[in-house]
């Protein structure tokens, strides 16, 4: 199996997203080919001054980078000799299984939509986070940024994709889904979740167990939760800064590590083709390797395939 890493991605890159390189390597060993793509002569220098066998990693020369703050699209078109451009040619051209970067998060949804572009029958690809729950699980929650506004006929989709996620990569029988609403009653919510509940509740291909609130995030009610990119997204953060309350509060539990971004290191973009891992921006060596290990168990689940099976039917 053969990763491509953008090394060029992230706030700390590349000596992060290379130390989070030669860490999976260190765990994975021959089952794993993690190719670098950046600036070679950077890389190169870094592995130097890390102390690590430049032959571990394959490199693919990319001499230019799309910033944080660049805009997407545009960085993009105009950037295709950067790492992110080049990466997303390797899925496509089928020279790499997964392609996994802490870069500019807009950068690599440009790149999904128009590069391997979303599966066909998809109308919106969405990008999974995943939530700790009280048994030590995570659940996931889909759509977490990709699509800010949605049509109750997006989060339908985001229930089967979410479902054959949990399927193939938590190894979940028969996972329960649930829609984010502000009550647990069928009647209660706005027009999309109205709506959307009833799309859900009638699509017999998922396990559909009706609402869920916002207390319920944590616990064990659902395997998947639907929602709008926006809400999931401030859902997400919310999670996320659990964290670094309890960080700073000096309160240790192994549940409360959970909630640490580095715990899972990346979300998964649902409903493209191909294997695309989304990496935190601050993400640490650790973080970098927990994304690849991700982006490993995307690629064997084959939910990319279930995906296209479910609606090329």
């Amino acid at each position: 199996m053969n990763i491509a890493l953008d090394a060029m991605g992230g706030d700390f890159a590349p000596k992060a997203t290379i130390e989070g390189a030669f860490l999976a390597k260190k765990s994975y060993g021959n089952d794993i080919t993690i190719t670098l793509i950046g600036n070679q002569e950077i890389i190169h220098s870094h592995l130097n001054d890390l102390g690590i066998d430049s032959n571990l990693f394959p490199i693919v020369h990319a001499p230019s980078v799309i910033n944080m703050g660049e805009h997407p699209a545009k960085a993009f078109q105009q950037k295709q000799d950067s790492s992110i451009a080049i990466g997303f040619g390797m899925l496509m051209k089928q020279k790499a299984d997964v392609f996994c970067s802490a870069g500019n998060t807009g950068a690599m949804l440009v790149g999904s939509m128009f590069t391997i572009k979303p599966i066909s029958g998809i109308l919106r690809p969405g990008i999974a986070g995943f939530l700790p729950k009280e048994n030590g699980e995570f659940g996931i929650i889909l759509d977490v940024g990709a699509n800010a506004d949605c049509k109750p006929e997006y989060l339908e989709q985001f229930g089967v994709i979410g479902s054959l996620y949990a399927q193939y990569a938590f190894n979940k029988t028969n996972p329960t889904v649930a829609l984010m609403n502000l009550g647990e009653e069928e009647e209660k919510g706005n027009i999309l979740s109205l709506t959307a509940h009833q799309l859900l509740k009638s699509n017999k291909s998922i396990n559909f167990v009706g609402n869920v609130e916002g207390r319920d995030v944590f616990n064990s009610k659902y395997d998947v939760i639907v929602c709008d990119g926006f809400s999931g997204n401030i859902i997400l953060k919310m999670a996320e800064s659990i964290f670094d309350v309890m960080e700073y509060k000096k309160i240790k539990s192994d549940f409360i590590d959970l909630f640490n971004y580095a715990a899972v290191g990346g979300s998964p973009i649902l409903g493209v083709n191909g294997n695309v891992i989304i990496g935190h921006g601050i993400s640490s060596p650790f973080a970098i390797k927990n994304m690849i290990e991700q982006g490993k168990t995307l690629a064997q689940s084959k939910v990319c395939d279930k995906i296209k099976e479910t609606y090329h039917q």
